[in-house]
């Protein structure tokens, strides 16, 4: 009965809430201020749970987010490229209003039907899932009876939820997914059970959390 705690990045420069956001992708952002105080608030809100081991992508935001947790629990932390962020091609760095003048078409077709989306010179939300289907079949395999903590990108943590809770890609936009929030899944009998979605009460009491 694998227990999987998945984690959201915390804030960088080009996330909602820092200014500009832009279409982040591949970029090897790093936490500013505000996610430096998430990932610190992350590592005390998971300060009680019988981690056996943690996952990250191997992009800087996310490797930032876990190593307080890792330092505090001394644990090694494995990047694993099955959880790096969605490449958004010829999107990657642009603003949502950048996006929009460059390829009108395909930009409305990403927020209606998003699984229909092929970003030019980049990935498409299947190669997404079919990559984390790849990560969480190791997982199962290497930690069938542990508590596993993993951080990823808000697209790939909205695509693995959609993929766990039996949903079809198109409903990526119903599942939030907040800088530093926590969700956790829990494998029973071979069906995964959602039992916490975009946790980010640790966010607005602790006291290393400065928005």
């Amino acid at each position: 009965m694998i227990r999987l705690i998945l984690v959201r990045h915390g804030q960088t420069a080009w996330n909602e809430g820092a200014g500009v956001e832009r279409f982040r992708g591949r970029t090897d952002l790093p936490l500013d201020a505000t996610g430096q105080a998430q990932a610190r608030a992350v590592a005390a809100r998971l300060r009680s749970e019988p981690l056996a081991a943690l996952y990250t992508s191997p992009l800087l935001r996310a490797r930032q987010t876990i190593a307080p947790l890792a330092a505090e629990r001394s644990l090694p932390v494995q990047a694993h490229g099955g959880l790096l962020d969605i490449d958004y091609g010829l999107f990657q760095g642009l603003t949502r209003m950048e996006a929009a003048a460059a390829h009108p078409e395909l930009y409305a077709l990403w927020w209606t039907a998003p699984s229909q989306v092929r970003f030019p010179g980049g990935e498409a939300l299947i190669d997404v899932q079919t990559r984390l289907l790849t990560l969480l079949d190791e997982l199962v395999a290497r930690h069938s009876d542990d508590t596993v903590a993993v951080v990823g990108h808000q697209m790939v943590n909205k695509v693995l939820a959609c993929t766990l809770a039996g949903l079809d890609l198109d409903q990526i936009w119903r599942i939030r997914q907040d800088t530093a929030g926590i969700n956790v899944f829990q494998q029973i009998d071979g069906a995964w059970h959602i039992l916490c979605l975009n946790d980010t009460c640790h966010l607005a009491s602790d006291a290393n959390y400065k928005a």
